[in-house]
């Protein structure tokens, strides 16, 4: 069968054009896959921007743009250079690693019995109710006697406040807000717990941050979150632990010398 050199001219053209169909552009005849736009406006993606036609069109003339300096850059023989050879393999490590995390979450997913016994663990820690408290911080055990000392002659809580380490709740004298005893550390939740409304403490509670002068303002029923409105950041923290046990396995797993 012979062809004349029109329906020649069709056959080559009907096999080329699906060759340049996969390829957004070819540089200094080097072809550029159409599939790293998709790639790169996934990546985009993930930080809010909208796949339109202006951005791909964008993206096309960034990866064009890439492909002549990365050419230029082969051409000058950067990429022997030692201090680039180690920055790319650190590139490329972190690339690799970033993908094997995700790849191990995506074939290890969190289960809902998991989350539900997660949040069933916080909301048993954080009880059934809130406490609003007041604290004066201080470095010294006498420096908190001092203060309450003014407290029982009928100084303000809020103005010795001023004088606390806290400077976050120094500025409201003093206030903490809401908040359950979990937040706190065990010596100054059993403290706080122990007080009447209106109450202050009358000997010094020492903790890890110094010495603390706590005051009772009010206490409420808990408000715990329902379990949909905290799923999100439940799978997340789950995700962390999953992929945290994974890696410290494989380190344990690995033969260092």
């Amino acid at each position: 069968m012979t062809f004349k050199p029109a329906h020649l001219l069709v056959v080559l053209l009907a096999t080329a054009l699906p060759a340049m169909a996969q390829n957004l552009a070819v540089v200094n005849g080097k072809a550029i896959p159409s599939a790293r736009v998709d790639a790169m406006v996934k990546q985009l993606a993930t930080q809010g921007q909208q796949d339109s036609p202006q951005l791909r069109a964008m993206v096309k003339q960034e990866l064009i743009n890439r492909e002549v300096l990365m050419q230029e850059a082969e051409k000058s023989g950067i990429a022997s250079n030692p201090e680039v050879k180690n920055q790319l393999e650190i590139a490329r490590q972190s690339l690799l690693i970033r993908a094997l995390m995700v790849d191990y979450v995506k074939k290890n997913p969190v289960s809902d019995a998991e989350i539900k016994a997660e949040y069933d663990k916080a909301k048993a820690q954080a009880g059934d109710k809130e406490y609003h408290a007041f604290h004066i911080l201080v470095e010294k055990e006498d420096d908190a006697k001092a203060i309450i000392s003014k407290l029982k002659a009928g100084a303000k809580f809020e103005e010795l406040a001023k004088q606390s380490k806290d400077t976050g709740s120094a500025a409201k004298g003093g206030d903490l807000d809401w908040a359950s005893p979990a937040t706190f550390v065990p010596a100054f939740s059993q403290a706080m717990t122990g007080l009447q409304k209106g109450q202050f403490t009358e000997v010094p509670v020492k903790t890890e941050f110094g010495f603390h002068v706590i005051k009772l303002d009010d206490v409420r029923a808990s408000k715990f979150p329902s379990l949909e409105e905290v799923k999100p950041q439940i799978i997340d923290g789950l995700q962390q632990q999953k992929v945290q046990a994974f890696q410290q396995n494989l380190v344990k797993k690995a033969k260092i010398q």
